[in-house]
């Protein structure tokens, strides 16, 4: 059944479903696709008909029950690297109209806590609590695994008609990776940058660093397929780290360390070799997301003087300068879109991301 009678939101006059296909997570490793009623955008939202929603390894912590603040089992539908088509909005929003295609920053603050007033929104002091208007989408509310996705109108972004969905998908990821480098100062013209992890953060970061004029850009890795694509979106310098000494060969590429270095692999290894290749005074950006807690020698990293960032997601209003980089092709994201699954088969989506089958980069639903 279809409806277009009147409803909070402004809408299309094309008629927007009462249900919709949707994953819902209902235990630890238990996703299923049920029906469920598309929601409706209130006075600030933003009701999007979702085009193909990205997956990463977040997504995986999710499925398995480890990640913090997620709504109840039975209700909840995952999936924060959406993109689509808005078809309503609500009353006051102004700033995109139906029939706009757009793409998304997860996180939304609550707009009124000490945090969000000096605009670190991921950092929210009120992260999971709806009633104070904040949200996550597809970690701490109801996200992208689905026909349609809800979203706060300024955590949304228009995109520009040279942009495309599966690039869509990525400058979400973009955005974590410019907003690390937000925090670290935001110059970084004529600096040697080293990214450990040539994953998605981690490949469109290496675009972001050489559009932001880094005098070299180093990529180190294990998968060669992966550092091949880093090569072929603008790295200097790649580095199995498998075949070679990453530590000494950045530091002979940079005569002594690198300027800059940005851990987004998740490796529980990899913070020793970010403080073993970084310069005196230099600066270390943490991105990534780790299983289990970490061990390295803070000592050297004091003793030299190395400044240590941490930021999460893709805060700071950097999605909206990703779409900027896109628009000028100056960040690529389409290419890194490797596997694409309908919704019904979310769960082999899952499996192929947990266990690399078929050496996949970015796995995306599509709808």
């Amino acid at each position: 059944m279809t409806t277009t009678s009147a409803a909070p939101g402004r809408r299309t006059e094309d008629q927007i479903p009462e249900t919709m296909r949707a994953a819902v997570l209902f235990g630890p490793g238990d996703m299923r696709v049920v029906d469920k009623p598309v929601p409706r955008p209130g006075p600030d939202e933003v009701l999007v008909k979702v085009a193909m929603c990205g997956m990463c390894g977040t997504d995986l912590k999710i499925y398995d029950g480890h990640f913090p603040g997620t709504p109840p089992y039975g209700e909840y539908t995952p999936g924060h690297e959406w993109t689509g088509t808005v078809v309503a909005v609500g009353e006051t929003v102004d700033e995109v109209a139906p029939g706009d295609r757009v793409c998304i920053e997860a996180h939304h603050g609550c707009g009124r806590c000490d945090n969000c007033l000096v605009g670190l929104y991921t950092a929210c002091l009120n992260y999971g609590n709806t009633k104070k208007n904040h949200r996550a989408s597809g970690m701490t509310t109801d996200g992208g695994f689905a026909e349609y996705a809800l979203h706060n109108v300024a955590s949304v972004y228009k995109m520009p008609e040279n942009v495309s969905f599966k690039d869509a998908v990525l400058i979400t990821t973009a955005g974590t990776g410019l907003y690390g480098l937000d925090a670290t100062g935001g110059y970084i013209a004529g600096d040697d940058v080293v990214v450990f992890g040539p994953g998605p953060v981690g490949l469109m970061t290496v675009q972001a660093c050489k559009q932001l004029g880094a005098r070299n850009v180093i990529l180190v890795g294990t998968r060669p397929s992966r550092l091949e694509m880093g090569k072929r979106l603008g790295a200097d310098h790649v580095i199995n780290s498998r075949e070679t000494d990453a530590v000494a060969e950045v530091k002979r590429l940079t005569g002594g360390g690198a300027d800059l270095v940005i851990e987004t692999s998740g490796s529980p290894a990899t913070p020793q070799q970010c403080i073993e290749t970084v310069r005196r005074g230099g600066k270390i950006l943490f991105v990534a997301f780790y299983p289990e807690p970490v061990t390295f020698d803070l000592t050297v990293a004091v003793r030299s003087d190395v400044t240590m960032y941490t930021t999460r997601g893709e805060g700071g209003n950097n999605v909206k300068r990703a779409v900027a980089l896109a628009e000028m092709g100056r960040l690529k994201g389409e290419e890194l879109v490797t596997h694409e699954f309908p919704l019904e088969d979310i769960s082999e989506a899952l499996r192929v991301v947990r266990e690399r089958d078929g050496d996949p980069l970015k796995v995306v639903v599509a709808f």
